[in-house]
């Protein structure tokens, strides 16, 4: 979450592509989707201008309802409202936002170095907590690829 409101606007303006500083200033370049591009375009042309309007001059991209930089705790409830508008009973933190866009980039077949790189970990073996694999999955890997499972 302090890498999302540390961001400045300038930091999204580079097509598809967000560069992100984590800890101790290390830079990394994140793909930004199409959806997530298309929802920063409209926040940049109708909501921000609004908002940075009402505070004084930041180059952060994330304000909050009074023109100041959203803050940790700010962007923690505007989760938290997301989730339960979406009537999600389980619970949700910015960290399982993480959790979930790791593992479904190993899921889908993404290199678990690639997503080290994405998340910003020095050391694979952190990123490694992320491939667990399901039981399902196991199954559905043997009955579709082992010759006897069928």
């Amino acid at each position: 979450m302090s890498e999302a409101v540390q961001l400045d606007v300038d930091d999204v303006t580079h097509g598809d592509v967000v560069r992100v500083r984590g800890k101790g200033g290390k830079e990394r370049i994140v793909p930004v989707g199409s959806y997530a591009r298309a929802a920063l375009e409209a926040y940049l042309t109708r909501s921000r201008p609004e908002l940075s309007r009402r505070g004084r001059a930041t180059p952060r991209l994330f304000l909050g309802a009074r023109g100041a930089p959203l803050s940790r705790q700010s962007a923690w409830t505007v989760i938290q409202r997301a989730a339960e508008r979406a009537q999600l009973t389980a619970h949700v933190s910015p960290h399982t936002l993480r959790h979930s866009f790791a593992t479904h980039l190993l899921q889908g077949g993404a290199d678990v170095r690639v997503v080290q790189e994405l998340l910003g970990h020095a050391s694979v073996a952190t990123t490694q907590i992320y491939t667990h694999v399901s039981v399902d999955a196991l199954r559905d890997v043997y009955a579709t690829s082992h010759p006897r499972a069928r």
